[in-house]
């Protein structure tokens, strides 16, 4: 089962509202929380299977940035877990940028931490391999979920 939260804080400034909608721009959660660590406040989404990465998927290839994302997620992967940072700001906006964990951007990143039994199958169907921008093949949802 593949299982995904997605966190961002929300800054004193932010507008709690429109860090939700960031994460629902890229996110498709189950279900969505604000919690409080310490002096901070955090949205936390959280989803299982394929269907809440779609618009992420989706973004992927509508920004054309399949290689870097590829690139990006197989550094990610600790054992059977991805762990990358999006820019909260461009999520907002419904585009997608990959960020450092902290400092790139002012207001902080979106934070996801997707558990699966094999990120490898993972990475191929949400960013595969390439030729000349053109995605070398598309695997299918039970592709994934099998494995």
């Amino acid at each position: 089962m593949i299982k995904v939260i997605v966190k961002a804080e929300v800054r004193v400034t932010e507008d709690i509202s429109k860090v939700e909608k960031a994460i629902r721009n890229v996110f498709s959660p189950l279900c969505i929380s604000v919690i409080e660590e310490g002096n901070k406040r955090f949205i936390v989404a959280e989803g299982e299977g394929l269907s809440c990465l779609r618009n992420l998927r989706s973004l992927l290839r509508s920004e054309q940035i399949l290689d870097a994302a590829r690139s990006t997620f197989r550094k990610s992967i600790e054992g059977k877990t991805l762990k990358f940072h999006i820019n909260k700001q461009v999520a907002y906006i419904g585009r997608l940028s990959f960020s450092a964990p902290e400092h790139e951007s002012p207001l902080g990143p979106i934070t996801f931490i997707i558990t699966c039994p094999s990120p490898e199958k993972l990475i191929d169907w949400l960013a595969p391999p390439t030729s000349n921008g053109k995605p070398l093949y598309e695997l299918e949802d039970t592709e994934v979920e099998s494995a």
